[in-house]
């Protein structure tokens, strides 16, 4: 059985690729809320899938068991779905990739994306990501972009990556496009750290803000305006109980808000080392963890 199950194979007007991953590089689920939006938004159409089997340690990765109609379990595996659909006022379609970031195999699992990508003849990869950072939940979130290709960066008026360290799934697919000659883009919404098990519906807008500027496509966003303006409230609503963290959110606004009088915003490399301090101090916790766990 083939690990990319294909079910049609629909005919593209220029494609772009769009994907999407749960997990690492999903802070506060901006990046997932973004592509699931754009996929309800554009009445996407699932027709091809990744089968989960070799590529999930489902020990780390668990399927959840559902009832139908109250008494019927079902198996949900974690699903990687391309999607299609046209995209509003841009004059091409777009293919959706939603899914989890896997727990094995990762370069066959972005060989199998890019094979599908050139089958398909796509044009541009662009993945969204979102990371925990220093800024505040009553602002819009920053987002930053990046490319692989020189001549990208100049049209699309993205910068350069020049990030080293740790990468995801993300970074693995762009380096899978990258060998397979295919021209690729990323962009990363910045998601307030204190709050980074809250879902961010104001990440996901940013993204799909950013998004529809870069490929020319018409997206209604008013269902994610009213949910980015209530999470902002319930957060500082929270917020608002503890002095110390409404003290530092209030320091975040003012440092935000100077920038912005400068029009600067923060840069590639400054979302790069928010996202470095944050994986270092993950790894640091985890080890001062294991040697907890030795000495007892």
């Amino acid at each position: 059985m083939s690990e990319l199950r294909v079910d049609s194979h629909p005919t593209l007007e220029r494609p772009v690729m769009i994907a999407a991953f749960r997990g690492w590089n999903d802070g506060g689920q901006g990046a997932s809320l973004a592509g699931a939006y754009l996929a309800r938004a554009w009445a996407a159409v699932e027709f091809a899938s990744i089968d989960p089997e070799n590529f999930y340690d489902f020990q780390a990765t668990r399927p959840t068991v559902s009832l139908e109609e109250g008494y019927t379990r079902r198996i949900d595996w974690p699903e990687n779905a391309f999607m299609y659909a046209p995209l509003p006022g841009a004059g091409r379609d777009a293919v959706i990739l939603l899914g989890v970031e896997p727990n094995l195999r990762w370069r066959t699992f972005g060989d199998l994306i890019t094979g599908l990508a050139r089958d398909l003849k796509v044009d541009l990869v662009v993945t969204l990501g979102s990371l925990l950072a220093d800024v505040p939940h009553t602002r819009p979130s920053p987002v930053t972009g990046s490319a692989n290709d020189p001549e990208l960066v100049d049209k699309l008026g993205l910068q350069a990556s020049r990030y080293e360290g740790p990468t995801g799934m993300v970074g693995v697919l762009h380096d899978a496009c990258a060998r397979a000659g295919l021209k690729s883009a990323s962009l990363w919404a910045a998601v307030p750290h204190y709050v980074s098990l809250t879902p961010s519906p104001r990440a996901a807008k940013a993204l799909v803000d950013r998004l529809s500027e870069l490929l020319g496509a018409d997206v209604d966003t008013s269902e994610l305006d009213e949910a980015a303006d209530s999470y902002a409230q319930q957060v500082s609503e929270a917020v608002a109980s503890d002095e110390e963290t409404a003290a530092y959110v209030q320091e975040l606004e003012r440092r935000v808000d100077e920038l912005a009088e400068e029009k600067d915003i923060p840069s590639g490399d400054a979302l790069a080392a928010e996202l470095t301090r944050f994986l270092r101090e993950q790894d640091q916790r985890r080890d001062d963890g294991d040697d907890v766990a030795r000495d007892q």
